[in-house]
């Protein structure tokens, strides 16, 4: 009869590094505290002897999924990419899975996911990315009684990482008006970011906050857009179409509508910056390449902030609430000068 090698156990990883057996399963599935030497030297027993963890045998022990639900009102924008792939690159290393749920605002899909998808799978914990829920959607959120994570401006009152979107796009503006520009408008999304994201209304806010303040508010101007390269050649054919009507400079809610503005100035032949300025919002990772002065943030590190943010909660379920509000900063490049 043909018989087969014994599979490694949790004991044979622990003997070969030298700890508890214990220690060897916390160290792999990343529950608990664990020294990060001898995290390494459990993960190369564990190589050398091929051994993998069995995570629905450890969830029955522990009571844990391994599983996150992480929920995005978008996946194709720039930015949560970035935010997912930070994520899911902290998740990993702790073993997690990731589940994600594409939440479209006005979607039957979306109310789906809040009041069902949500409730009927196991999640150790939720992270939820760009949101802006209603108030039903925060009641079912709470109801699901667990650790959760926001990324973006909206409070849950739980733990949150963010940057200060507001004032990011006070500092663009703030930029073009200390160059000396007085018609600026602001492109892309919509007047209260339900369509979008909730940060870009914070943006918006922050635009109009600078230009009043400089007396400027009676040529503040939003033109709407999709929050795209598409959204943001579309819209910027009619605005500067116009001589007598185009603004000297565009604040941009982000990189990816500036990049639009951009190559719809081309198009039309007008000089950027010479006879137009555009402020981004992101440093995309195409913003280098138009020149795009950006106002620069990191989100990828959002991300990884967010699910370390999570796991720590699930090691320890009496840490309060933290925020983290994450730092940006004017990146000077080609597209803006004095008009």
């Amino acid at each position: 009869m043909e018989t087969f090698p014994k599979s490694p156990t949790i004991g044979d990883v622990a003997r070969a590094a030298g700890v508890s057996p214990a220690t060897a399963s916390r160290a792999l599935t990343g529950r608990g505290a664990v020294a990060p030497a001898t995290r390494a030297r459990v993960e190369y027993a564990a190589a050398e002897l091929g051994y993998s963890v069995d995570i629905n045998a450890a969830s029955l022990v522990t009571g844990r999924s391994h599983a996150i639900g992480v929920v995005s009102p978008s996946v194709g924008r720039w930015f949560f990419g970035e935010v997912l792939e930070g994520i899911q690159e902290a998740l990993q290393q702790a073993h997690y899975d990731l589940v994600l749920y594409h939440v479209r605002r006005g979607t039957a899909s979306r109310a789906d996911v809040f009041r069902y998808f949500l409730g009927r799978r196991r999640f150790d914990g939720i992270i939820v990315a760009g949101l802006d829920p209603d108030m039903a959607e925060v009641e079912q959120l709470t109801q699901l009684r667990l650790p959760l994570v926001s990324i973006g401006g909206y409070d849950l009152g739980t733990s949150l990482v963010s940057i200060d979107d507001h004032a990011a796009a006070r500092v663009a503006t703030e930029h073009l008006i200390q160059l000396g520009h007085r018609d600026i408008a602001f492109v892309g999304g919509d007047p209260d970011g339900r369509k979008s994201s909730f940060g870009d209304a914070k943006r918006l806010a922050g635009y109009r906050e600078a230009m009043a303040h400089a007396g400027l508010d009676e040529l503040s101007r939003h033109a709407q857009s999709e929050v795209s390269v598409p959204g943001g050649y579309q819209v910027a054919t009619g605005l500067l179409g116009d001589q007598r009507t185009r603004p000297t400079g565009i604040v941009a809610v982000c990189d990816e509508v500036a990049i639009g503005v951009v190559t719809a100035a081309q198009r039309l032949g007008i000089s950027v910056p010479n006879e137009l300025s555009i402020v981004g919002i992101d440093d995309h990772e195409h913003a280098e390449m138009f020149g795009l002065t950006t106002v620069r943030q990191r989100p990828h590190e959002q991300g990884i902030a967010a699910a370390q943010l999570l796991l720590e909660r699930l090691g320890d379920p009496t840490l309060p609430p933290e925020r983290i509000i994450e730092p940006t900063a004017l990146a000077l490049r080609a597209s803006t000068s004095a008009p």
